[in-house]
């Protein structure tokens, strides 16, 4: 990650597409819960073709060199030597796929994975991947007939593992934006049934199921933290409030001139419906620690040590903010110093305010 002076705002959608879905719940209840990993296991490591393990470690290197394009080709080499029904080297081609907004080769690819499933399961999990890649294709256009195939594609996967928590939740997403809001409805609830409550995604779930139309917004994604105070952060739970989220470091220069202006905002806005948080890239606890206590920064503070909840964001350079509304909805993204965002925060909170948000503690997120 790197400091960055350049302003740019852009649009809301920019980070969070793709990321949403590594913030999506997972299966709870008795049985336990089917994941890609699980079902691709055991079948690939029985695999002891020299050629087709070559591919696949070149492939790993490749990617891990973002040499994607290259990546993507040998781990379809890998499947092709492996018979052309190889379910591991297809999802990582399917996930590199998605993650350089190639949807139409993924959905292509993911129709290969449902070619070769060899339980319901299986075949569930990869007609759900198909859906996915057929609505990030359809983007924020409404392509109808685009729609209603990722729909179809979904309910497949919830005919042959009704426990998919994914198809569920994004078919009540594909449900809304087809103006099929009861149906939405009953999708999100359904996910509910599955999924544990302390699940980051719960209570974005259970909004939804509320208010189906929320879920055609572009939603930051969801997370929950434990602040350095102690307390538990989760961003679906600041309902009513506008959230601003900080990514920055100790280390970082353009970081360090925007702190004054942050404890500006958080003396300026002190009792407002508004919550900060400041998410830290350092490795240093102990002077990550120190540098919040010495500047006083008062404001919910995490130290984001693995780097998860930026890769969420999309983040890649510092300083970064997201401002996100009193309804959830993700209005702005705004990188380097100098970026107005106390502007947009009082417009914000004006909106929050006027729709009967109360002010709040701006310290710590929730007990």
């Amino acid at each position: 990650m790197t400091a960055h002076r350049r302003i740019v705002v852009v649009a809301s959608s920019a980070a969070c597409l793709v990321s949403l879905f590594a913030s999506l719940p997972s299966a709870h209840g008795q049985d336990k819960p089917a994941t890609r990993a699980a079902t691709i296991q055991s079948a690939s490591d029985t695999i002891s073709d020299p050629k087709y393990l070559a591919a696949m470690a070149e492939g790993k290197k490749l990617a891990r060199e973002r040499q994607y394009a290259f990546a993507i080709d040998a781990y379809k080499k890998a499947n092709k030597v492996a018979g052309g029904k190889d379910r591991k080297s297809l999802v990582e081609a399917y996930d590199l796929e998605i993650k350089t907004g190639q949807y139409k080769d993924a959905i292509g690819v993911a129709s290969l994975m449902e070619q070769a499933s060899r339980t319901p399961v299986e075949k569930s999990l990869a007609e759900s991947d198909r859906g996915r890649a057929i609505l990030f294709e359809v983007g924020d256009k409404n392509k109808v007939d685009k729609l209603e195939a990722a729909d179809a594609a979904f309910k497949a996967a919830i005919a042959d593992y009704p426990k998919n928590v994914n198809a569920h939740f994004f078919d009540g997403e594909v449900l809304a934006r087809l103006n099929r809001m009861d149906s939405a409805s009953a999708e999100f609830k359904t996910c509910l049934s599955c999924i544990a409550p302390n699940d980051p995604a719960y209570v974005r779930a259970k909004h939804f199921a509320e208010n189906p139309a929320l879920s055609t917004a572009k939603m930051a994604p969801a997370f929950t933290v434990v602040a350095l105070d102690g307390t538990k952060f989760n961003l679906d739970e600041m309902g009513g409030r506008v959230v601003l989220i900080d990514f920055w470091a100790t280390w970082c220069g353009p970081c360090n001139e925007e702190l004054p202006h942050l404890k500006k905002i958080a003396k300026e806005f002190a009792g407002e419906p508004l919550v900060m948080i400041s998410v830290s890239d350092d490795k240093d606890e102990a002077k990550w620690k120190d540098f919040i206590a010495k500047h006083e920064m008062t404001w919910v503070q995490y130290r984001d040590a693995n780097g998860e909840l930026g890769k969420q964001f999309g983040v890649q350079s510092i300083p970064h903010y997201f401002t996100i509304d009193a309804d959830g909805v993700l209005t702005a993204e705004m990188m380097g110093s100098g970026s107005d965002v106390e502007g947009r925060l009082k417009k914000l909170i004006a909106k929050a305010k006027a729709s009967g948000a109360k002010p709040v503690a701006m310290a710590s997120g929730t007990e």
